[in-house]
């Protein structure tokens, strides 16, 4: 069982950097960014793409691994599920472990969404990659 997980986290290098990165941009201070007040909901729209990213490049990285023996079950679990909880986890770290970021349910509404669009189109594209 051990070394199973050690092969899923070798093969999944880009999305463990990408966690790590949500969990660091969650928790620190963001700087005041001027091109942000300019367009509308910019702040949900860089959880949309932050989630989104994490989904689709677990489903690229196990595709990649697994080609047609990829593993809906673990893609589900992994792609979709996982970035939720995270998105969830931040949130309330942001309301309860940091003074400089406070959690928000429209936050956590925008990175589950991204990260749904990402699963979706991940199924779309291993159904459309592999069609015979």
């Amino acid at each position: 069982m051990q070394k199973d997980v050690t092969i899923r986290l070798k093969e999944h290098p880009l999305s463990i950097t990408i966690v790590c990165l949500i969990i660091i941009l969650s928790l620190m201070k963001v700087p005041e960014i001027e091109m942000a007040e300019d367009v509308p909901l910019f702040d949900k729209w860089a959880h949309m793409v932050m989630y989104g990213t994490l989904s689709i490049t677990v489903w690229a990285e196990h595709v990649r691994h697994h080609r047609r023996q990829a593993s809906h079950a673990f893609l589900f679990v992994w792609s979709l599920i996982v970035p939720i909880l995270i998105g969830g986890a931040m949130e309330l770290a942001q309301a309860y472990l940091t003074t400089v970021r406070s959690g928000d349910w429209m936050d956590f509404l925008a990175n589950s969404i991204g990260a749904g669009i990402a699963y979706l189109l991940g199924v779309v594209l291993l159904k459309t990659a592999f069609r015979k």
